[in-house]
């Protein structure tokens, strides 16, 4: 599944992986969202509901671009600078491009929809 995201006059896409979580997310769409900025590595936002975990891995090392789900918060997470490995954090997908973009100080409002087939 494809996703549009729509931030800072900008819109770009995602594509989505298919997991339990994943379909979780969808299920939630259409959807805005305020971006805070976290440890100027990452933007995230807290979700309106937890997602499932049923079959999820322990954790990820995330690469730039990757769209996330940090579990013991409830949060997404998309990654603009690199980071580790790190517990709890399920990916739900990666940003088809543009991901620079949310390289930016503060936070942005972003939104979100699923795109047709």
């Amino acid at each position: 599944m494809r996703i549009r995201l729509t931030f800072n006059g900008m819109s770009t896409t995602a594509t989505l992986i298919d997991s339990p979580t994943t379909r979780d997310f969808i299920a939630l769409l259409p959807m805005t969202l305020k971006l805070d900025d976290y440890a100027s590595t990452e933007k995230i936002a807290y979700l309106p509901k937890k997602l499932t975990t049923q079959g999820a891995p322990a954790g990820i090392d995330p690469d730039v671009g990757d769209i996330t789900y940090y579990a013991p918060w409830g949060n997404l997470a998309i990654f603009y600078r690199d980071f580790g490995y790190s517990t709890g954090l399920i990916k739900l997908g990666r940003f088809d491009k543009g991901v620079e973009a949310l390289a930016v100080r503060g936070s942005l409002t972003l939104s979100i929809e699923a795109i047709p087939r």
